[in-house]
């Protein structure tokens, strides 16, 4: 058995990273039960949704605007990529990838559209329309912090 440290400092009500990851474990959730019908997952959603918006784009810059490190985004580009709802194709660069999205990712994405706002309303509904907005707002602010979570060679090679 492990010791118990006697002055351990409790960080529950202190710890950003903890209040943040607990909060994301729990509406992943959420969102991942709503989006179940649709066969996807709620950060697949958000992949054929970026793609669905903004068009192809290379792994290094749906890494970016994903907020994720490339390996990651990889991992989870891997099961869209076996159902068919993107292709990835090599860009000028042999080394680059590029990710679009495919006219049967554009049909997912759109059956799981209603369901995301259903769940969307949901939250909104309980946890309060104004308190939503100020709480993506937050989030979005801490990606504009400055605090960087990447190694300078993990930036670069976003």
């Amino acid at each position: 058995m492990a010791r118990v440290i006697a002055s351990l400092e409790n960080i529950d009500a202190r710890c950003n990273c903890l209040a943040a990851r607990k909060a994301s474990r729990y509406l992943t959730a959420a969102y991942d039960q709503a989006l179940a019908p649709a066969k996807l997952r709620a950060t697949q959603f958000s992949i054929l949704y970026k793609l669905a918006s903004a068009g192809p784009a290379t792994i290094g810059e749906l890494a970016l605007n994903m907020a994720m490190d490339r390996t990651t985004l990889t991992s989870n580009l891997k099961p869209l990529e076996r159902e068919s709802l993107i292709e990835m194709a090599s860009g000028q660069d042999r080394r680059v990838k590029i990710v679009a999205i495919t006219v049967e990712g554009t049909s997912r994405y759109h059956k799981a559209l209603p369901l995301w706002k259903a769940v969307q309303l949901e939250f909104e509904t309980r946890y309060g329309e104004k308190h939503a907005a100020s709480l993506r707002n937050a989030l979005y602010d801490v990606l504009e912090s400055g605090f960087s979570p990447w190694s300078e060679a993990d930036a670069v090679s976003l």
